[in-house]
C-alpha cells in the first residue's frame, strides 16, 4: 500500500471516528438552512423578487463547506504537530505531499457529500430553492472553494498551537466574512464600500460561484462564472504559498 493510500485510509478513520464532530460538520450548515428559511419563508428578496431561499441557501452552503473545510485541516494539522505525529511522519519515507493529498482527499469528499445533503434538504417543498439547469457545474466550484479554505486552514493550523488558538482565529476570520461576502443576505443591498471590500475575500467569490450555478433565478453568466472560479484560484496559491512559509514539522522548532 502506498503512503498516500495508507494516510488517505487513516484520515478517514479519524475522521468517521469522531461522531460528535461528523454530525455537527453536516448539521450546522442545516442548522442555518432551517433557521433563515421557516423565518423568511414565503418571502422574497425584492417586491416580486425571486424567493429568498434562492439566494440564502447557495451561501448558507457555502459559507459552510468552507467553514468545514478550514477547521478540518486546521485542527488536523495542529494537534499532528502538537503531539509529534508530524515529526515521526517526517521520519518516514512519507512525503509532506502525500500527508497533504490524503487530507486533501477527505477535505473534498466531506465537502461534497456536505453540498449533496444540504441542496437534498433545500429542495423539499418547505424550502423550495429552484435549482438551475446547470447546477453540475457547481461541482467545480466547490471543489476549488474546498481547495480555497483548506489552504486557509493550512496557514491557521501551522499558526496556533492550541485548540483554542484555532477555534479563535478561525472564527475570526469566517464570521465577518460570512457577513461581508453575503452569506446571509444579497450582496447587492450592502453599502457600495461594503460590495467593494468583499472583493478582497475568498468567501464572496465563493458565494458568487455557488449562487451563480445553483440558483435558477440567480444564474450568472460564463464571464461570472469564469471570474468566480480565477479568483478562488488565485485565493488558493496565496494561502497555499503563506502555508509554506509557516508551516512547521513540530511546536519544537
Amino acid at each position: 500500500m502506498s503512503a498516500y493510500a495508507a494516510l488517505t485510509r487513516a484520515n478517514f478513520r479519524a475522521a468517521v471516528r469522531d461522531k460528535t464532530t461528523v454530525f455537527f460538520t453536516f448539521a450546522f450548515p442545516l442548522l442555518f438552512l432551517i433557521v433563515f428559511g421557516l423565518i423568511f419563508q414565503g418571502q422574497t428578496v425584492e417586491d416580486d423578487g425571486p424567493p429568498y431561499i434562492n439566494y440564502i441557501a447557495p451561501g448558507v452552503l457555502s459559507w459552510g463547506v468552507g467553514n468545514a473545510a478550514m477547521f478540518g485541516v486546521a485542527f488536523t494539522l495542529m494537534h499532528w504537530r502538537r503531539d509529534d505525529i508530524l515529526r515521526l511522519i517526517w521520519r518516514t519515507p512519507a512525503s509532506l505531499t502525500s500527508v497533504l493529498a490524503s487530507r486533501y482527499a477527505i477535505a473534498v469528499g466531506v465537502g461534497l457529500a456536505q453540498a449533496a445533503l444540504f441542496i437534498g434538504v433545500a429542495l423539499l417543498p418547505g424550502f423550495g430553492l429552484q435549482l438551475a439547469s446547470g447546477w453540475p457545474l457547481v461541482i467545480p466550484v466547490l471543489v476549488l472553494g474546498i481547495t480555497t479554505f483548506m489552504a486557509l486552514g493550512l496557514v491557521v493550523g501551522s499558526l496556533a498551537d492550541t485548540p483554542e488558538a484555532v477555534a479563535a482565529i478561525a472564527n475570526c476570520i469566517m464570521v465577518p466574512m460570512a457577513f461581508l461576502s453575503g452569506s446571509f443576505f444579497p450582496a447587492d443591498l450592502m453599502p457600495g464600500w461594503v460590495r467593494d471590500l468583499s472583493l478582497a475575500l475568498p468567501l464572496r467569490y465563493f458565494n458568487d460561484g455557488v449562487l451563480g450555478t445553483l440558483s435558477e433565478t440567480h444564474h450568472g453568466s460564463a464571464a461570472d462564472y469564469a471570474l468566480s472560479c480565477a479568483g478562488l484560484i488565485g485565493f488558493a496559491a496565496l494561502f497555499a504559498l503563506v502555508a509554506a512559509r509557516t508551516f512547521r514539522w513540530s511546536n519544537r522548532g
